[in-house]
């Protein structure tokens, strides 16, 4: 199986929102970006930026889907922002209809997908985030399975966004 992996650590919310609007450069349709981090770990200001370099104008829109479950931003591709946080079943997973979310023109970013993993596509990109050393800091660990994820991460290292630094296991 192919596989790809990568660390970029960022050092301030600017920091985090420039490594969101990279990640929304280099989408493509299809994609799903599973966030996985505890409370205030940096998902909705990541996502922030992958709206804003998806083409969305107002970064000041995107809200977490907390209590609503699913927001859509405009952009180069229809983008589905979802937080899984307070489902419990896997029925309720299915009920928001991810197949649709990952079609033709649509990409999809799920906050704590970390929750339900066989609910997502095998070819999702996952993204880690953890607290880095210092205050402030957060690690980012990028893992893609398949080729849409593999592809946007080869992008990212061709721009020069982060580091080409394979990382250890998260």
């Amino acid at each position: 199986m192919n596989e790809a992996r990568q660390i970029t650590v960022t050092h301030s919310v600017e920091e985090t929102l420039a490594l969101g609007r990279a990640l929304g450069e280099s989408l493509v349709a299809g994609l799903a970006i599973a966030l996985v981090g505890p409370l205030g770990a940096g998902k909705t200001h990541l996502v922030k930026g992958i709206a804003t370099g998806n083409g969305l104008a107002d970064p000041d829109g995107v809200t977490s889907p907390t209590f609503v479950l699913a927001n859509e931003y405009a952009g180069r591709f229809r983008l589905h922002h979802l937080d899984l946080y307070r489902l419990r079943q896997a029925a309720e997973v299915e009920a928001l209809g991810l197949e649709e979310m990952t079609g033709e023109n649509c990409v999809m970013v799920i906050e704590w997908a970390d929750r339900f993993p066989d609910a997502l596509p095998a070819d999702t990109l996952w993204v880690h985030i953890r607290a880095g050393e210092a205050e402030g800091d957060r690690e980012f660990v990028l893992e893609a399975r398949g080729g849409l994820g593999i592809g946007v991460i080869a992008r990212l290292l061709n721009r020069g966004d982060f580091e080409d630094r394979p990382g250890d296991s998260t």
